[in-house]
Formats: structure tokens, C-alpha cells, sequence
């Protein structure tokens, strides 16, 4: 399994749909970064020399693409920095609420978790 910045990427499939499990690296970067390495779009990962490997990371740092740590540490603090300032989207990402203005009062299950029933408690 060959290893680009950190990370083992599946050995039997395609060089472009490979590179796409490195965080930060969609369908449209993989494409240009096998273009612009000129390797074959048809080459599996596990073929991969160390030259090729190495060109492939010279490329994202030359493009100073932000990936793995560096973006999810990226993307944290701009959440963190949302929340610090009280702002609406920011109260939202903090309550766990959909962030993008979609309704609440049904749906919206995969940002609010399964349902908590509310119910009356009666003395005894």
C-alpha cells in the first residue's frame, strides 16, 4: 500500500481515484495532479515508483494545497472561531442545529440525532 503525506491510500484501484482518499483531494485535483505528474490515469497505486510518489507530493506542496492536518485543523478554527464570536452559524455548529438555513420543525434528523420524547412526569 503506497503512503502519500501520511496516508495509506488503496493499493488496487486507480492512481486518480486512489489519491482522492487524502483529505482535501477531490475528483478534480486527482485529475490535475496525474496530469500534471504525467502518470498514466490508467496506472493502479501499488505500481507507483518512489519517483512518481515524490513528484505527486512536490506538486500539492508547490500548489501549497492545505490537506490532511493542516486542513482539518484549518476547518476547526474557522468553527471555533464562529462560535468565539457569538454569531448565528456559530450558536448553530455549537447547538448541533443545521447551520445553512433548513427547516427544523420536521427533518433535519441527521444534524439533531435520533428523536428524544418529551413527556409529562406525574406525582405520585
Amino acid at each position: 500500500m503506497p503512503r502519500l503525506l501520511g496516508v495509506d491510500i488503496p493499493s488496487k484501484s486507480k492512481i486518480e481515484y486512489s489519491l482522492r482518499s487524502i483529505y482535501g483531494i477531490g475528483p478534480t485535483r486527482a485529475k490535475i495532479l496525474v496530469e500534471e505528474a504525467g502518470i498514466d490515469p490508467n496506472m493502479r497505486a501499488h505500481e507507483l515508483t518512489e519517483e512518481q510518489i515524490n513528484r505527486l507530493m512536490a506538486i500539492i506542496a508547490e500548489k501549497k494545497w492545505a490537506v490532511e492536518g493542516d486542513l482539518r485543523r484549518e476547518i476547526a478554527a474557522n468553527l471555533k472561531r464562529l462560535q468565539a464570536i457569538n454569531c448565528y452559524r456559530g450558536i448553530r455548529h455549537r447547538r448541533g442545529l443545521p447551520v445553512r438555513g433548513q427547516r427544523t420543525s420536521t427533518n433535519a434528523r441527521t444534524r439533531k440525532g435520533a428523536r428524544r420524547t418529551v413527556g409529562v412526569q406525574r406525582k405520585k
